[in-house]
C-alpha cells in the first residue's frame, strides 16, 4: 500500500495513540542512585524528617527535571544492629521493607561498622596516672572520662564504594543506563562521575543545600532540593 506525505502523517498520529510509537522512548534511561545515610542527615539539618519522603516521587521528580526517562532507583545506607536499640532495629527494618515496596526499587545495605575505643581510653588512662593525682580523685576523672569518650564508635564503611562500583557497573559495563542521577552531597563522588561523563554518559546530582559540596555542584549539572520542593512534590501520601 502507498501512502502519500499526508497519509503518513496521519498513520503516525494513530500509532502514537494506540501506543505503538512511543516518543518518550527518545529520553535518555536513568537510573537514580540514593546515597541514603547522606541525604538522611542533611534534611535533618534542613527539618525534615526523611521517613515521610517517598523516594520513587523523588526519583521521577528528578528524571523530569533532567528529561530521562527513569528505568530504576537504587537506595543504599548502612543498618544499625540489634545491639543498638531494639527500637531503631525494627523501625529501620520497616523503612527498607516500604523503600523496597516502591515501583521499580532496590534497597543495598551494609551492616554499621562498631570499632571500639579502647586504645582511646587505655590512653587517657596512662595520661590520668601520670598526673599524680589522690586516690579519691582519680577514679573520678577516669570515669568521667570515659563516659566522654564511649566504648563504642559507630561509622558507615563501604556504602560510597558500592555506589560507586554500580553507576560504573551499570552504566559503562551493562549498559542499562544512559545517564546516572546521584542523589548525594558529597564530593567523594567526582572521581567516579568524571569517568562516566569522560565516556560518553549523563551524570547529574541533587541534594539539599546542608552538606552540598560546591566542588560538586561546579563539576556537573545539578538541582537543589528545598524544603519546599520536597514537601510538596515528594511527601509520602498518608491515608
Amino acid at each position: 500500500m502507498t501512502l502519500f506525505a499526508g497519509e503518513c502523517w496521519v498513520f503516525i498520529i494513530l500509532l502514537f495513540l494506540q501506543g505503538e510509537f512511543d516518543m518518550s522512548e527518545q529520553k535518555p534511561r536513568a537510573i537514580v542512585f540514593i546515597d541514603g545515610n547522606n541525604f538522611y542527615h542533611n534534611t535533618k539539618i534542613l527539618g525534615l524528617e526523611p521517613k515521610f519522603i517517598d523516594f520513587h516521587k523523588l526519583s521521577k521528580l528528578l528524571t523530569k527535571q533532567f528529561n530521562c526517562n527513569l528505568v530504576r532507583s537504587i537506595y543504599y545506607n548502612s543498618v544499625p544492629s540489634i545491639k543498638d536499640g531494639e527500637q531503631m532495629y525494627y523501625n529501620h527494618q520497616k523503612f527498607l521493607s516500604e523503600i523496597r515496596a516502591l515501583p521499580n526499587f532496590e534497597a543495598k545495605t551494609r551492616k554499621l561498622q562498631r570499632h571500639s575505643n579502647q586504645e582511646i581510653i587505655q590512653e587517657k588512662e596512662r595520661l590520668i596516672s601520670s598526673l599524680g593525682t589522690c586516690k579519691v580523685c582519680e577514679p573520678l576523672i577516669k570515669g568521667f572520662c570515659s563516659d566522654c569518650i564511649g566504648g563504642i564508635k559507630k561509622r558507615e564503611k563501604g556504602i560510597d564504594v558500592m555506589i560507586a562500583v554500580d553507576m560504573l557497573f551499570l552504566s559503562l559495563v551493562k549498559n542499562e543506563c544512559d545517564c546516572c542521577i546521584l542523589i548525594s552531597g558529597d564530593a567523594d563522588f567526582i572521581p567516579v562521575m568524571q569517568l562516566i561523563s569522560s565516556n560518553n554518559k549523563k551524570v547529574y546530582t541533587s541534594s539539599v543545600i546542608p552538606g552540598y559540596s560546591y566542588e560538586l555542584r561546579s563539576s556537573f549539572k545539578y538541582f537543589i532540593l528545598t524544603k519546599d520542593i520536597l514537601f510538596k512534590e515528594c511527601s509520602k501520601d498518608f491515608k
